[in-house]
């Protein structure tokens, strides 16, 4: 530190301690230290701001460099344009493949003409062989139970109790 080795800082701290004395020594010793941290601070301070004028200025030159280029056009190179048109065309795919369904579902179907009896039955239509049941099927009234009328209260099979109360 500025020249001065361990024996002559040595030589400096004595002669500090007899003509300054022991009891202000340490005052004195703190005193320098903020004085120190003060101007180190200071120095600190003042290397940011010419550091940051120095950026400034090779930012300037870079965009001057960038702007005197003939054939380039910053706001071409804008990433949200291609991300917006790429968009779009998506878009107008999805629309252009939505109406194509819509107008397949809407039109009628060419291969199958339209059946002018629904329930005719077509003419290409596969016959099934039907095997008549070895014993009749019983009609409705053999199989069904006779039902016995239900019978409903009158006022004369109510209780007594029910009566009064009512």
């Amino acid at each position: 530190m500025f020249g001065i080795d361990s024996p002559e800082l040595l030589v400096i701290a004595i002669v500090a301690l007899v003509v300054i004395g022991p009891k202000e020594l340490p005052n004195l010793l703190r005193s320098w230290g903020k004085w120190m941290a003060k101007m180190r601070g200071m120095a600190s301070e003042f290397r940011g701001h010419v550091d940051e004028m120095v950026r400034q200025s090779e930012l300037d030159d870079v965009k001057k460099q960038l702007t005197g280029v003939s054939g380039l056009d910053l706001q071409s190179l804008d990433p949200t344009k291609q991300i917006k048109s790429m968009i779009q065309e998506g878009v107008a795919e999805g629309e252009k493949a939505l109406s194509d369904v819509k107008a397949s579902i809407d039109s009628p179907a060419i291969d199958n003409p339209p059946i002018d009896n629904p329930l005719a039955e077509p003419e290409s239509a596969p016959q099934i062989a039907v095997e008549p049941l070895a014993e009749p099927v019983p009609a409705v009234a053999e199989v069904a139970a006779p039902v016995e009328p239900v019978a409903t209260a009158s006022a004369e099979d109510k209780p007594a109790k029910a009566a009064v109360a009512g």
